[in-house]
């Protein structure tokens, strides 16, 4: 670091959590650089000491990226408070954290990281970013009902934005979202009266899940890496409050 750094871009850049859980760590008063209670929007200088909760902690060198094959029970929280956190679950040589949610009874990719800004940048609803699932419901699901999901459905006050579906078969099919509601997918088939069986999300962006086992997990490739990397160059970092809750399921 040659020169002084936002705080919460600091906290961030030493993988201990996203620039948005930061900012709470922030304003609940459990930041101080060389022992004074840091605010948001304070800065860094060169050779400050930076802690939270009391621990010193400095930027990574190393970036960790990697994805995992969430079961089901397994809950997408680094607190330690729940039992069923998926940092328990993994045992993890090294401080990770989750990149957005699966919901608890969902399964399938999540990417967890040391990476604040790529987490930042992943997860602003704006940029666009896709993300596949595959779905089960309860009862066969008609072309017409597809093609109204598609266009966009009303909930939690809101209309979803447009999405591509491809039905694999008369209760299943994939959807391809570019935003993250909270149980966005389960409401929407709820909407037209259909309640979701299993949901599994099968890709994020570049990232497949493919032949990765059930609770198991893997680095991603270098080319991977560098696919990802490059979607993110150049994108604007958005202080958005209100995807701060962000559950893509």
């Amino acid at each position: 670091m040659a020169e002084q750094i936002r705080i919460n871009k600091y906290i961030s850049s030493c993988g201990f959590c996203s620039r948005r859980q930061a900012d709470r760590y922030l304003e609940e008063g459990r930041v101080t650089i060389d022992g004074e209670t840091a605010g948001v929007g304070d800065r860094v200088e060169p050779g400050q000491t930076v802690c939270v909760d009391g621990t010193k902690i400095r930027i990574n060198e190393e970036k960790i990226v990697i994805a995992f094959h969430k079961p089901a029970g397994v809950v997408c929280t680094s607190s330690k408070k729940d039992k069923d956190n998926i940092i328990d679950y993994l045992h993890f040589d090294q401080r990770i954290y989750p990149v957005g949610r699966l919901d608890k009874e969902s399964t399938g990719l999540i990417l967890l990281t040391n990476d604040g800004e790529l987490t930042d940048r992943i997860l602003r609803g704006r940029n666009g970013h896709e993300k596949e699932y595959e779905v089960t419901v309860n009862k066969p699901i008609s072309q017409e009902v597809i093609r109204a999901m598609e266009q966009g459905v009303p909930i939690l006050d809101t209309m979803t934005k447009p999405c591509r579906i491809r039905k694999l078969g008369e209760r299943k099919f994939r959807m391809i979202l570019t935003q993250g509601l909270n149980r966005q997918i389960r409401r929407m088939c709820e909407y037209f009266g259909y309640r979701v069986l299993t949901l599994k999300r099968v890709r994020i962006m570049n990232i497949e899940l493919g032949q990765l086992p059930e609770g198991e997990w893997r680095y991603l490739t270098p080319k991977e890496r560098e696919k990802l990397e490059k979607s993110m160059k150049g994108q604007k970092f958005y202080n958005d409050r209100a995807a701060a809750d962000e559950r893509i399921d």
